[in-house]
C-alpha cells in the first residue's frame, strides 16, 4: 500500500506490503450539526454544570477573560464576538472586560500578535493583555507543594472565564479546563512543580484517572473559584467542530468525550514497526514540536521496536533548555534521572524522547544532519521509506507495521 506522509512542506511516498500493514491511523468520522461560531453560540445557551453566563456575570463587575497565547491553536477570535454579545446582553460594560493571553512560560506577545488572536473586535472593544509572571499573587500551595500563584489580574477579577481548545496532552491528559489559569497564568517555578510529575505512569495522554498532573492543577479550584468555560475541540482543519460551556470540570469532562470520539483510535495490537508524522509544516518545524508525534506513537509501538520519526527539523532543536539537555547527556537515562532531580521545562521534554527511547528505536527523518542526529540517540535516515526499509530488515519480514501520518492528532489505544 501507498501512503503519503506529509514532512516539511512537502510529501513523501511510504510503500508498505500489504501483509505486514496493520493499521493506517487517521481521525474518526464523527457527525455534527454545528461548526464555527454556530456551534460556540450553542454552547453558550446550553452550559454544563453552571447557570448560563447571564445569570453568573452583574452589571458594574470586573470581568476576566483567559486564553491562549500565539503557541496554541485555539481560535479566540472565532470565540469572543459571541462571548462579548452574551456579556453585553447581561448588562456588563466593555470597559469591565479584560482579555488576557495566558503565557505561562513562553514569551511576552507583540500588539500585532494579540489582535491576530483576539480578532479585529475585541482587541478594539476591550483591553488585551499578556499575563504577568512578575505580578503573581501567593494563594497556597497543594499537596503536592506546587504553589498557587496567579496573575493578579486574574486574581483580582470579580468573575473569570476560561477559554482554550482540547486537545491530547503527553502528561495532563488533555489541554483545557484548568490549564488556562494554571499553569497559563502563573510562574514558571509553580509550572516545574506540576511538570515535574510527569515521570508517573499515570501522567499520560488521555488519561484523566488519577492522573497526578491533572489532579494537581485542579487543586486550584479550591482557591481560587473559576466561573465559566468555554473550550472547544478543533478538527484536522483547526475548524471548531465542538463547544462545551459551563464548569471548569464538569464541561471540560464533556470536551474531552467528544475529542476521544474523534482522536482515540483503536488498534488491534502493539506493532514492531510505527511510522509517524506530524503532517508537516509548520507542526515539524523543530524537533521540540515533533515530539508531540513521537510521543503519541509511544503507545502504538511494541517493546523493541522501531519507531520511523518524520519531521523537517528544518530550524533545529527549537528550544534552548531542550537543546541543552540533549546534547550534554551522555545516555537517555541521563535525561530521565535528570528530570527527577531538577525539572526544567524544555528539558522535560528531553526526558520524554528519552522515556521513548527505554522502549523503541528512533529512525529519525529529518533536514537535520546525520551525526548530529546521532549524538540524539536516534539513527538519521534521507527519507521515509530508506527508514522503513531498514526497520523491516531489521524486525523481521512478517513485522506489523501501524502508519500514523498525523501523529500529532491521533492518539492510538489497544482495543480491549
Amino acid at each position: 500500500m501507498n501512503i503519503e506522509i506529509g514532512i516539511g512542506q512537502g510529501t513523501q511516498t511510504l510503500t508498505v506490503p500489504d501483509k505486514n500493514l496493520l493499521q493506517v491511523l487517521g481521525p474518526n468520522q464523527v457527525a455534527y450539526d454545528l461548526k464555527g461560531e454556530a456551534e460556540v453560540k450553542r454552547a453558550l445557551e446550553a452550559p454544563v454544570g453552571t447557570p448560563a453566563l447571564k445569570d453568573i456575570v452583574h452589571p458594574g463587575e470586573k470581568i476576566i477573560i483567559i486564553t491562549s497565547d500565539i503557541s496554541r491553536p485555539m481560535p479566540t477570535h472565532v470565540v469572543m464576538p459571541a462571548l462579548l454579545d452574551a456579556l453585553y446582553a447581561a448588562g456588563c460594560k466593555r470597559e469591565d472586560i479584560t482579555l488576557m493571553f495566558a503565557l505561562g512560560s513562553h514569551r511576552p506577545q507583540t500588539e500585532e500578535e494579540k489582535r491576530k488572536l483576539a480578532g479585529d473586535r475585541a482587541y478594539e472593544e476591550i483591553r488585551c493583555i499578556d499575563s504577568d509572571p512578575d505580578d503573581c499573587v501567593h494563594l497556597g500551595s497543594t499537596p503536592h507543594g506546587t504553589p498557587i500563584d496567579i496573575s493578579r489580574a486574574v486574581v483580582e477579577a470579580d468573575r473569570r472565564i476560561c477559554l482554550g481548545n482540547i486537545e491530547y496532552h503527553y502528561f495532563a491528559g488533555y489541554s483545557g479546563g484548568i490549564k488556562a489559569v494554571f499553569p497559563g497564568c502563573s510562574t514558571r517555578e509553580a509550572i516545574q512543580a506540576n511538570h515535574s510529575m510527569m515521570v508517573e505512569d499515570a501522567a499520560c495522554a488521555g488519561n484523566l484517572d488519577h492522573n497526578p498532573v491533572r489532579d494537581d492543577l485542579e487543586e486550584m479550584t479550591k482557591y481560587l473559584k473559576v466561573d465559566f468555560i468555554l473550550n472547544v475541540v478543533l478538527d484536522e482543519h483547526k475548524q471548531i467542530v465542538k463547544a462545551v460551556a459551563g464548569d471548569i470540570v464538569k464541561a471540560h469532562r464533556e470536551g474531552c468525550k467528544f475529542l476521544d470520539t474523534m482522536y482515540r483510535v483503536e488498534i488491534p495490537s502493539r506493532a514492531e514497526i510505527v511510522v509517524v508524522s506530524q503532517g508537516g509544516a509548520p507542526k515539524d518545524l523543530n524537533l521540540y514540536q515533533t515530539q508531540k508525534a513521537l510521543d503519541n506513537a509511544k503507545h502504538a509501538i511494541a517493546d523493541d521496536g522501531v519507531i520511523v520519526l518524520a519531521g523537517s527539523c528544518k530550524e533545529g532543536l527549537g528550544e534552548k533548555t531542550f537543546e541543552t539537555w540533549l546534547t550534554e547527556a551522555k545516555a537517555p537515562d541521563d535525561l530521565i534521572e535528570r528530570v527527577r532531580k531538577d525539572f526544567k521545562l524544555g528539558g522535560h521534554k528531553a526526558a520524554a524522547i528519552a522515556m521513548v527511547l527505554k522502549r523503541a528505536k528512533i529512525f529519525l527523518v529529518s533536514d537535520m544532519e546525520d551525526d548530529f542526529v546521532r549524538t540524539l540517540f536516534m539513527e538519521p535516515y534521507p527519507s521515509v521509506q530508506a527508514a522503513f526499509d531498514a526497520a523491516l530488515a531489521e524486525k523481521g519480514e512478517d513485522a506489523r507495521v501501524i502508519v500514523m501520518p498525523y501523529g500529532g492528532s491521533t492518539l492510538p489505544r489497544v482495543k480491549e
